[in-house]
């Protein structure tokens, strides 16, 4: 089974940059969607932005503006850069694979923006 390994995240101030990445563990063929989900101390893990092919994303209305998913086929990674970081995007950032009716989730990687 594939799995998923995210790096990148850290402690930021208000208002700074950060750039998530998630690599797969072997080569992915035919049609996925990968994509990163956060979930803030007590709330439930949300979508942030997915790609369901190298030229489609879906963005929460939260972060569209703020962030850029991108994905390299190729790789088989898939990124996420973070922009104009606010204290309410403080969480745990999941790298997500879906394949048909199989998902994948990665162990997660803290991101904490400081008022």
């Amino acid at each position: 089974q594939v799995q998923l390994v995210e790096s990148g995240g850290g402690l930021v101030q208000y208002g700074g940059s950060l750039r998530l990445s998630c690599a797969a563990s072997r080569r992915i063929v035919g049609i996925y969607t990968m994509g990163w989900y956060r979930q803030a101390p007590g709330k439930q893990r949300e979508l942030v932005a997915d790609m369901p092919s190298d030229r489609i994303t879906n963005y929460a209305d939260s972060v569209k503006g703020r962030f850029t998913i991108s994905r390299d086929s190729a790789k088989n990674t898939v990124s996420l850069e973070m922009n104009s970081l606010k204290p309410e995007d403080t969480a745990v950032y999941y790298c997500n694979l879906d394949i048909g009716n199989t998902r994948t989730w990665g162990k997660g990687t803290l991101v904490t923006v400081s008022s």
